[in-house]
């Protein structure tokens, strides 16, 4: 995985917070011009060829920031027109993903390569281990023909040196069904009719090809209106920013979100209906549940796996039980979920409560560019306190817990938990299926429930994420067991 730590995740937010500042400012369509300038000024070391292209694909990028598909770009076509065209629409556009050509690098297909640790040696496994014979030994070093090698990585498997190395394409190697691929000039493509919308793809990119289209300047733009806009937070929000519960409360008043809910308390509405679904199928027969929290994993499976649809469980996300709390409480307003999750890009535009969804990138954008720091905000918790297994959906195996736990004979759920939707999770995705169809027998020690989180780790690990999921983990802790004093306190 990527460390989150790296130049095109910080070009990434450097312009999220320009533009916040001049939105902020109302001075978004004058100054946006400016930006690839400001970031590429004259005389600094350019990353490609000359600083003038680099601006150009800074232009670009700023476009993706703004909720532009880069695909629609013209070069004609001033930055300040597209900033226009932003505040002015009335809703995200299709598809939430875009690939800038310009920053593709075009990697050559993933093949395998012998180093210089090469020791020429006698047991020579490479060699022996290549069933279409695609290696020779000359001038005291191994050699792989690429007409021959079929990509099977025996080779890389046997070598006791660890001489042979995998030279991936990212994006394709990180995308775990296949929709991604190259086209006649050898630039990476996008088959949304595959796409779940995992975000592995644009984690991995290390030129940043790979971007989600924002949606910060929409939101903005409604605040700054002074219209009711609502934030409803995933739990792995707290985990980004260290803040104890309370203070996110109070740092999303202060960048002019009107009402805040914390998306935990649709997850503990999810976690009932689940489990009350679960003890239902189980007493008519069926062999499993899965979850149904992760609208990657839903994806995947009506995609690619279409025959364990059948066992993803009716209930719907926390998103949407809490959109549908924040809409009850008041129909006029804007809600506004806040995650790490690009795939909840994909289910907000298909949910009728909720009218945007901000990253956590777009979020810490909004409080640099309103010089918000979270962890120093007075806590002001909301008025209704989540449970524990509420806030822990945002790690895997949390959603099987918070079932388990609900349950009036835990003892019956015998649960499985995928944890990260990649090249193996998908497999494991498709044998389960198998058992499904009949295809696979369903033995005593199958798993009768099975949660899947698209992202290692879980929600604290997604693709928009600020901060290492290691540290989030243990943040993310520290704000469980802080909520569930408060909760005590309360009682």
């Amino acid at each position: 995985m990527l460390n989150i730590n790296n130049n095109a995740a910080q070009l990434k937010r450097e312009i999220l917070v320009r533009i916040a500042k001049l939105q902020l400012e109302g001075k978004l369509e004058e100054g946006v011009h400016y930006i690839p300038r400001e970031m590429a000024p004259q005389g600094s070391q350019p990353v490609r060829c000359c600083i003038y292209h680099d601006r150009e694909i800074l232009r670009m990028r700023v476009m993706a920031r703004l909720g532009c598909s880069v695909e629609d770009y013209d070069d004609e076509k001033k930055l300040a027109e597209f900033a226009r065209e932003a505040l002015t629409r009335e809703k995200p556009t299709w598809p939430m993903l875009t690939v800038l050509d310009e920053a593709c690098n075009a990697c050559v297909r993933s093949h395998y390569m012998v180093t210089n640790a090469c020791q020429a040696c006698l047991a020579r496994p490479c060699m022996m281990n290549c069933a279409k014979k695609a290696i020779t030994i000359t001038g005291g070093r191994a050699h792989i023909d690429p007409e021959k090698c079929v990509n099977c990585g025996l080779c890389m498997q046997n070598c006791p040196y660890h001489a042979i190395i995998k030279i991936p394409v990212p994006c394709e190697e990180a995308c775990p069904v296949g929709a991604i691929s190259k086209d006649e000039n050898g630039k990476e493509r996008i088959d949304y009719h595959k796409c779940i919308f995992c975000g592995n793809c644009m984690r991995e990119c290390p030129f940043g090809a790979m971007m989600d289209k924002g949606q910060l300047v929409d939101v903005l733009k409604h605040i700054m209106a002074g219209k009711k806009v609502v934030a409803m937070y995933a739990p792995a929000i707290a985990a980004q920013f260290r803040a104890a519960p309370g203070q996110l409360e109070s740092a999303l008043k202060q960048a002019g979100f009107a009402r805040i809910w914390e998306v935990a308390i649709g997850a503990d509405i999810t976690a009932d209906k689940e489990a009350h679904e679960f003890a239902e199928r189980m007493e008519r027969g069926d062999y499993m549940m899965t979850t149904s929290c992760c609208p990657a994993y839903v994806r995947a499976v009506h995609k690619h796996v279409p025959e364990l649809s059948p066992c993803i469980s009716d209930t719907r996300s926390p998103m949407h039980y809490t959109a549908e709390i924040a809409k009850k409480a008041d129909p006029d307003c804007i809600s506004v979920f806040i995650g790490p999750c690009l795939a909840k890009r994909r289910e907000g535009m298909d949910d009728e409560f909720v009218d945007y969804v901000l990253s956590i990138e777009e979020i810490g954008a909004l409080f640099v560019a309103k010089g918000i720091d979270v962890a120093k905000v007075p806590a002001e918790p909301g008025s209704i306190i989540p449970t524990v297994s509420g806030r822990n959906f945002a790690v895997s195996g949390g959603v099987a817990e918070a079932v388990r736990v609900r349950l009036a004979d835990p003892e019956i759920l015998k649960a499985a938990v995928i944890n990260g939707l990649n090249k193996a999770g998908m497999k494991q995705l498709a044998q389960y299926g198998k058992i499904q169809s009949g295809q696979a027998p369903h033995t005593p020690d199958c798993p009768n429930l099975v949660e899947v989180m698209a992202c290692e780790g879980g929600c604290i690990a997604g693709p928009s994420v600020i901060t290492n999921p290691k540290v989030a983990a243990i943040q993310l802790k520290k704000y469980v067991e802080a909520g569930a004093d408060d909760a005590v306190k309360n009682k």
